[in-house]
């Protein structure tokens, strides 16, 4: 699903569709998952459940949930299924959070200026 077809599923917001994509992000495991697709590029079942305790079904499961939220996509090659980041809806996350970073420095320097002028150094 494109990120204008998730926008307008979640209200037409950019905002208010990354619920789905942080609360994927927010498992440990998936975030290994997409640690490790960003570093490796193209990487199969196998490739991603080296090293691990986990099964294949368990990490399968996971990437699941990680695509279903626009993280990652699956290739298939021949007989093999291969996993990639899908990084637009990562993009998208991160445009997101700096939005709210800039919204939050703002109110903070709102809040500096505030109390700076109601201080009573600045009245004498």
């Amino acid at each position: 699903m494109s990120a204008d077809k998730r926008r307008r599923a979640h209200g037409g917001e950019p905002a208010e569709g990354l619920a789905e994509v942080f609360a994927a992000l927010g498992d440990p495991t998936r975030l290994r998952l997409v640690s490790l697709l960003c570093a490796g590029g193209l990487l199969s079942i196998a490739q991603l459940t080296t090293g691990t305790d986990m099964s294949r079904q368990g990490v399968t499961k996971h990437l699941q949930v990680l695509a279903d939220a626009g993280l990652v996509r699956d290739v298939k090659l021949g007989r093999e299924r291969l996993w990639e980041l899908a990084p637009d809806r990562l993009d998208e996350a991160r445009r997101s959070l700096e939005a709210i970073g800039r919204q939050w420095q703002t109110a903070l320097e709102r809040l500096k200026t505030f109390v700076e002028s109601d201080s009573p150094d600045s009245s004498a």
